[in-house]
């Protein structure tokens, strides 16, 4: 038997729940794709979309987000990496990034000689029964079995109608309970009621209607395939180039004849549109190269606009796998000056920037009045990527082997050449005070603000709840994800964040075929029965005003029932 054939049957060994469990407890990045287990460990301190995206799969079945965010030539690359294979349907365990538990080898030998009162009556009962009892750690718990309801109107009577009207359907978590009249919050009931309140709105998570979602939804895929809606529409990139010299031009004009003011609106403009193609590369959704596409980002996010666009990939990878979840989004992380969720209110600790976001006495004055604060915070929103970024380049938070591993020091040449050309050139040689450069910089900084509002608005009014590992990831994507209704003629403006819910269920589509896209993703959502939400522009900001607000509200009650509860302990109460 030759060392080739011997490999491969290793490879195609059938590996038992328990001894992924085990090898999982010793440390191991073990993940299912295609029924086959891959130990990624050699490859995760190289992964160029970063090891947060990788440890959050630890455990699961990642096939669907392999097959979203990965090429063919990707998935083939990946097969050194299998060890095995299952030969049972996949129950997901717990990542441990996100507090599951595993068991070692001799504990669960242990465990199998000496099986505890509830397991020896468990080994008693039927198999419906035991399906209906699952591990708190390893399966979904027993709410996410409930049965798939819609609510109209206030009477709650069952609708039958299409899963993309949403008039009679409230999406958005339920209202925020009051603190305790002790001043303490209590998480974990307001977790349960969101958790609740979904469950009511969005198909039920049993493990077979999570099947039928992803078999449509994989058919869905092929469907996007054979419409060839994957490929690049070079021609809207060359009237896109057309936007972008221009603007240039006229920043340069206006420069030279001191019309500062418009200079610096027309290089905001620029900025503003430049990030829509930086997203399209960091996806590969232009050429579908993984170096070319990087490079394309690299020279327009660094060398063009101060910003990596390789910490962003490490970033919009991880938001893209868990979205929304307020402990490991950290497209949502905005403490102290933002919460979306009153989960906030627990000092969370961040599984992305691996630190405790404290709810402490800034965060409890700030956020009370975080509705009024959304849009002057945002407007200051690039200089916090500036810090960003040059903290993932200069702390090498990226790969410093494998394929990426140059990318960090063409990033850094690209900080330099901008900072000599917008810092230098630019603010101190070509502006004539320091009053004029201070205003420059400010209002080319500012005009890039209705990005960050594009970035916020389709996340920042959706779920929170975190439904568990059962939830399959099309009805995730959608759940906490909503589009922007505009006209096709606006679509350069939006620059394709409007399909924020079609791009999540395809992100390396390029964005000129969102729009198509979106009527296919229609009807998936109406055959699924999975609610799809999208409002107008206005609307929609609207809808994220008010869940600070709310948020904001709930900030102000607990403030002051704390203050109530200090008042009385002072006085002997």
């Amino acid at each position: 038997m030759t060392a080739m054939t011997q490999t491969s049957r290793y490879r195609e060994a059938a590996l038992s729940r328990e001894h992924i469990e085990a090898l999982i407890a010793d440390g191991r990045k073990v993940v299912i794709v295609h029924n086959r287990v891959f130990k990624t460990d050699a490859w995760l301190p190289f992964h160029p979309g970063g090891d947060k995206a990788i440890l959050h799969m630890v455990g699961r079945d990642a096939t669907s987000e392999v097959r979203a965010f990965h090429s063919l030539e990707t998935q083939q690359s990946m097969q050194k990496y299998q060890i095995g294979r299952i030969v049972e349907p996949w129950v997901d365990f717990v990542p441990p990034i996100q507090g599951g538990t595993f068991r070692r080898k001799d504990e669960i030998e242990t465990a199998t000689k000496n099986p505890t009162v509830e397991e020896m009556g468990r080994e008693d009962s039927s198999e419906e029964e035991r399906s209906a009892e699952p591990s708190p750690i390893f399966d979904a718990s027993e709410h996410r079995t409930s049965s798939f309801r819609r609510r109209r109107g206030s009477a709650g009577a069952a609708s039958g109608s299409s899963a993309t009207s949403l008039d009679s359907l409230d999406l958005h978590e339920p209202a925020l309970p009051k603190g305790d009249k002790d001043g303490s919050w209590d998480a974990d009931r307001q977790a349960q009621k969101d958790i609740d309140h979904d469950l009511e709105i969005f198909p039920s998570l049993d493990p077979s209607t999570q099947s039928n979602i992803i078999t449509k939804y994989r058919a869905l895929d092929a469907r996007v395939h054979a419409a060839g809606l994957y490929n690049c529409n070079y021609a809207a990139y060359a009237i896109e180039c057309v936007r972008y010299v221009s603007l240039a031009l006229l920043c340069n004009y206006t420069l030279r004849h001191e019309y500062y003011i418009l200079s610096a609106l027309c290089l905001g403009a620029l900025w503003h549109q430049l990030v829509f193609t930086v997203h399209d590369a960091g996806h590969m959704g232009i050429t579908h190269g993984f170096h070319a596409d990087t490079i394309i980002g690299i020279l327009i996010a660094n060398f063009a606009g101060g910003l990596s666009v390789c910490w962003w990939k490490r970033n919009h990878n991880v938001h893209h796998i868990v979205t929304n979840s307020p402990e490991h989004d950290p497209d949502i992380q905005h403490m102290p000056f933002f919460a979306i969720s009153t989960a906030f209110f627990d000092s969370l600790r961040s599984t992305y920037y691996d630190r405790i976001m404290t709810y402490d006495p800034f965060a409890k004055l700030a956020l009370r009045y975080q509705h009024y604060l959304y849009y002057p915070i945002l407007t200051l929103g690039r200089f916090n990527l500036y810090l960003l970024s040059w903290q993932y380049i200069l702390l090498g938070q990226g790969p410093r082997k494998g394929p990426a591993w140059w990318h960090r020091y063409l990033e850094l040449a690209g900080q330099v050449f901008f900072w000599y050309w917008f810092g230098y050139r630019l603010l101190y040689l070509s502006l004539p005070d320091t009053s004029t450069r201070l205003a420059y910089l400010f209002i080319s900084h500012a005009i890039t603000m209705p990005v960050h509002v594009q970035i916020t608005l389709s996340h920042f009014a959706m779920s929170t709840a975190d439904l568990g590992v059962a939830e399959s990831f099309p009805q995730r994507m959608l759940r906490t994800t909503m589009d922007v209704d505009c006209p096709a003629w606006l679509d350069w403006f939006h620059g394709g964040l409007q399909f924020q819910a079609v791009h999540h269920l395809f992100p390396r589509m390029p964005r000129h075929n969102l729009r198509e896209c979106q009527k296919l993703v229609r009807q998936f959502c109406e055959e699924v029965e999975i609610p799809y939400a999208i409002y107008g522009f206005q609307e929609g900001n609207g809808k994220v005003i008010g869940r600070l607000g709310e948020v904001a509200r709930q900030a102000r009650v607990l403030a002051e029932a704390q203050k109530v509860a200090s008042k009385d302990l002072i006085e002997g109460h």
